[in-house]
């Protein structure tokens, strides 16, 4: 089965499931793909909020909801910061959540009081405090997320989507899970240039790194967009392109000020931005290489619930989740960690190629630096000498995602498109895991960007 050309270039070059897909169209509202945060602790954000009473005091970080529509996370931190009048930083997330739905999570705010926080007013964002904590959120204490999701505008009918999706779940079931892919907003589905951004970064290559960021055109932004970016490759004409670069796009105003008064500066350029953007540049880089490293091992059929010499074993704690021991498969522990990964108590992993590591040995091993020499990059690149403020030191990934809780319901008309049909699902995934990676084997889009991934 064909994979979209837009997937193969993020590196999401295979399908794990054999079945046919529904179809069908993702996001036609917010409400559509609704994202509600799990901390470890069990505490759970929600779109539909309870009253709670207003807390007293003072303390060192307020743990507040943040409910928002339509709005991309690092922004929206970005808008509550000035609005609160506190430096970004004093604002932390456990994880980022997608731009184009509706999102629960837990948000930090140090430095403020729960009636500042309440008299904030902004559309499509809604914050709520919670109680004061000694710690802030991090990502290490997000458990996962959960999704709910309406596919809309499936042309079969509803014995026919139950028969495919079914079939499709049971090859995940059989397989242990999704392909734990970096999904399609971790580069950007209309314009997805990050990790073509964050590759230049890492090359040292800045002023090719930030022509990237302003003038690579996306095949499916407006064409406002497209034609000052396209200018700008073209002439190189900072000024002019300032004046035309729409206001919505932020963060490349925010650039082009500064190459106005400093043409050749690019690491200053780059700085301007938020240190999380230009870290996330690079991580994209390694989210793509990984991808690809995840993708071959599945196209020359090694398994991916299964470990050969060479390949690298993550321990998991009792809740599932990766914990930082790592073993490298051997003759001596093969037999060892295969018995582990069958109780559950082990899985692949897969190296988020950094500093701190670098290729697998055996097979998986020569897949990666076949990957690697084809890039032109190695380990050590990721020091990042030009930057070293996004230096990556690198990690594992799981190389399967469970998929936790998952029901499907109401399979019906839908009201939106007449003669088509609707399904909703229900599901937990594990923080750093996809839903788009689940909902590309269930629908097997065509086209991704009309579809709505």
């Amino acid at each position: 089965m064909n994979v979209p050309d837009l997937e193969v270039s993020l590196g999401m070059t295979i399908y794990a499931t054999r079945a046919l897909g529904v179809g069908g169209r993702i996001r036609h509202f917010p409400e559509d793909f609704v994202v509600e945060e799990i901390l470890a602790d069990g505490s759970r954000a929600t779109v539909k909020p309870v009253p709670v009473e207003v807390p007293k005091g003072w303390g060192r970080h307020l743990l507040c909801l943040l409910v928002k529509r339509n709005w991309d996370t690092l922004t929206a931190v970005e808008r509550i910061a000035e609005e609160l009048k506190v430096d970004r930083n004093h604002v932390r997330i456990a994880g980022i959540k997608d731009a184009r739905a509706l999102t629960a999570q837990h948000i930090s705010v140090s430095m403020v009081t729960p009636e500042k926080v309440l008299n904030l007013k902004v559309r499509g964002l809604e914050v709520y405090p919670i109680r004061f904590e000694d710690e802030t959120v991090s990502p290490g204490r997000l458990y996962g997320n959960h999704f709910h999701i309406a596919i809309r505008s499936i042309r079969y009918d509803p014995l026919v989507i139950e028969e495919r999706i079914n079939t499709v779940l049971k090859e995940l079931k059989d397989l242990g899970g999704i392909p734990n892919y970096f999904g399609h907003q971790r580069f950007g589905t209309k314009r997805p240039i990050t990790h073509l951004v964050g590759r230049q970064i890492v090359k040292g290559n800045l002023e090719e790194a930030a022509l990237t960021f302003l003038s690579f055109p996306g095949p499916f932004e407006d064409s406002r967009a497209r034609e000052a970016r396209i200018y700008l490759g073209n002439t190189r004409d900072y000024r002019t392109a300032f004046k035309i670069f729409p206001e919505h796009l932020i963060y490349e105003r925010i650039m082009l000020r500064h190459l106005l008064k400093h043409p050749r500066d690019y690491l200053g350029a780059f700085r301007r931005l938020p240190l999380k953007l230009r870290r996330l540049f690079v991580q994209a880089y390694q989210s793509y290489l990984y991808n690809m490293f995840l993708s071959e091992r599945a196209k020359r059929g090694i398994p991916l619930n299964d470990v050969m010499i060479g390949d690298h074993a993550l321990t998991l704690d009792d809740r599932g989740l990766p914990t930082r021991r790592v073993s490298e498969v051997s003759d001596s522990n093969l037999s060892h960690v295969r018995e582990r990964i069958h109780k559950g108590e082990m899985v692949l992993g897969i190296p988020l190629i950094g500093l701190d590591v670098g290729v697998s040995g055996g097979i998986q091993g020569e897949i990666e630096r076949e990957i690697l020499s084809k890039e032109g990059v190695a380990p050590r690149d990721f020091d990042v000498e030009c930057m070293p403020e996004v230096r990556a030191r690198g990690e594992f990934r799981r190389a399967l995602a469970p998929i936790i809780n998952l029901e499907v319901s109401d399979i019906s008309e839908d009201p939106v498109n007449p003669s088509r049909f609707k399904v909703e699902l229900d599901f937990i995934l594990l923080r750093g895991s996809y839903a788009t990676v689940l909902l590309r084997e269930i629908m097997k889009p065509q086209n991704v960007v009309e579809a709505g991934f």
